[in-house]
């Protein structure tokens, strides 16, 4: 379990900061953009992605060793 919140972090954080890069360089890169219902909100939903990231980080760090 500890693994899978890793990877969903790394996952979400990645995502984020393309959809970032994305809005403040117009480079075509990550998920966020090609979401339509997303178009005015994709720096809102870029900067919740990174919160979720450390959200999933931190939940990975609290669980037992396996």
């Amino acid at each position: 379990m500890k693994r899978l919140l890793e990877v969903l972090g790394f996952v979400a954080l990645v995502q984020g900061v393309l959809g970032l890069v994305h809005e403040f360089t117009h480079w075509h890169v990550g998920l966020v953009q090609r979401v339509g219902f997303l178009d005015r909100h994709a720096v809102y939903a870029s900067v919740a992605l990174v919160v979720l990231a450390f959200a999933l980080f931190a939940a990975a760090e609290s669980q037992k060793p396996s």
